[in-house]
């Protein structure tokens, strides 16, 4: 039996000694190498990290990080990264949060750190020697204990810690590597940074079937034809990425420059996919499957999934699709009571061993991860996603907006989403964020000539399928929208623009 996600590791390089496990733009590591240095670094964690203690780690996207994650992971503890990009106040957040006084860090970041309460353990000077024992540590490993914290913000501003535990990420990973049939022969590019649940799907995948992963670096998402050369020279096949990661290469026309010829599966998650960003991918890697993924860090990845078909029209709605296997994804309306009608909308909520073991060391947890009201028998804990959904009259939920996002407005409830989507139908706009502040709503939205658009044409225009009360106050053309680490819009940034 399996119990640990080091369990399916050391089984991935029994099975594949030789085999890149991962490679980064300088680096690479056969899963037998990266077996080893794992357990080397973990001696020197277990030195100085309590078992079942955070450790926080602060370096570039690389192979060598991710060892120090495995490291972390055989000493009995659990990862953490941290970005060195973070400005203070948030890390000091994060240091509070985990209640953490040595962080793992490259020595390029001594600065950085010597302003933050946290002493630095570097890289460069770890000893070769093994001090204690790790093997009692692992062994005293079980599947609720967790591997690793991502910080997420939610709507609060304060960063919380998800954290999610071996159960959670077997159950998932076991479950989407079946079902899109990742094999060992894969290469993937992984694109989000690794403080990002996108990039789970990633490292896993690879640790669970013995795929190769290919770190991209960052600043190759502002090079299309650099972007676009990696994933030939390294033979990609699969892609799970960020919406905006997908939608850089289709909106600065990267595909007249090359088309990848060894893409199979394109998955993208984390916000709505803009239908003509997903049509210019389809005709240009055509014979790609593509999957729309759903689901928030707080269930581990993802709870539903759609493979799209192969003709989509201009007005198409892709579907959230229906729940991976044991899980199970419901809608409840503003009682507490179980929506099971088409069209009805409600809050999404999901239950099964996805759930994430909570936010650690905050209260914030029993608001969202409860008992289920509709069952009174036995105890069955479920996130509430605080994300509105519906069924469809063909039994696919289908995503409406946050709760957060469906404003009221001259008497109305208006889901932003409908406007943006509406903004997108004309023929110029590539993109269109509707953002609602000092009771009126804008609009901001990018072209594919990078030219502004006749106010009056694009109120003319919405006017045909939106009443007025929906139609924005100020439309506001963008080069290019304003992102944060993870890939999504900054809407945040664009307030401060309307209000600054």
């Amino acid at each position: 039996m399996k119990y640990t996600v080091l369990d399916y590791l050391e089984e991935t390089a029994a099975k594949y000694p030789e085999k890149i496990a991962f490679a980064d733009i300088n680096d690479k590591v056969t899963w037998n190498q990266f077996v080893e240095n794992a357990r080397n670094i973990s001696y020197f964690i277990a030195d100085n990290f309590e078992r079942g203690s955070a450790v926080p780690v602060m370096m570039e996207k690389s192979v060598r990080t991710l060892e120090f994650f495995f490291g972390a992971l055989y000493a009995g503890c659990f990862y953490s990264y941290f970005d060195s990009t973070f400005p203070d106040s948030r890390l000091s957040s994060m240091i509070s949060t985990l209640g953490v006084s040595k962080i793992i860090s490259e020595r390029k970041n001594e600065k950085k750190l010597s302003g933050l309460q946290i002493t630095p353990l570097f890289t460069d000077v770890i000893p070769d020697m093994p001090h204690k024992d790790v093997g009692a540590r692992q062994e005293l490993i079980i599947d609720t204990d967790p591997v690793y914290a991502n910080f997420t913000s939610g709507t609060t501003g304060t960063p919380k810690a998800v954290l999610v535990n071996h159960k959670n990420v077997i159950d998932f990973i076991t479950c989407f590597t079946e079902i899109f049939e990742i094999q060992a022969e894969e290469n993937l590019a992984n694109q989000a940074p690794f403080d990002f649940d996108v990039s789970v799907k990633d490292i896993f995948s690879g640790i669970f079937t013995g795929a190769t992963v290919h770190l991209v670096p960052k600043a190759y998402f502002s090079f299309p034809t650099k972007l676009l050369d990696y994933l030939e020279e390294r033979e990609i096949t699969t892609l799970i990425w960020a919406v905006s990661a997908l939608c850089i290469i289709s909106t600065l026309n990267g595909f007249s420059y090359k088309i990848p010829s060894k893409l199979k599966k394109i998955m993208f998650s984390g916000e709505v996919m803009p239908i003509k960003q997903l049509r210019k991918w389809k005709e240009n890697v055509p014979d790609a499957e593509y999957i729309n993924l759903y689901g928030p860090t707080e269930i581990t990845c993802n709870c539903t999934y759609y493979r799209l078909p192969k003709e989509i029209s201009e007005d198409y709605v892709t579907p959230m699709g229906i729940p991976f296997p044991n899980e199970r994804v419901f809608l409840l309306d503003e009682n507490d009571n179980l929506i099971v009608e088409a069209g009805l909308e409600g809050e999404i909520c999901v239950s099964g061993s996805c759930v994430a073991l909570g936010y650690y060391d905050n209260p914030k947890t029993d608001e969202v991860f409860v008992q289920n009201p509709c069952n009174k028998k036995f105890f069955e804990r479920i996130y509430r996603t605080g994300d509105l959904g519906k069924l469809g009259d063909d039994g696919l939920f289908y995503y409406i907006g946050r709760k957060d996002t469906q404003i009221k407005h001259m008497g109305h409830r208006i889901e932003l989403g409908e406007i943006e989507g509406n903004i997108e139908k004309n023929c110029s706009v590539t993109r269109a964020v509707a953002i609602f502040t000092n009771n009126k709503i804008y609009a901001f939205y990018t072209t594919t000539d990078n030219q502004p658009i006749e106010k009056k044409d694009i109120v003319t225009s919405l006017k045909v399928d939106l009443p007025v009360y929906m139609v924005p106050s100020d439309f506001i053309h963008i080069d290019e929208f304003p992102l944060t680490k993870n890939g999504k819009v900054d809407k945040r940034a664009l307030e401060a623009k309307l209000n600054g």
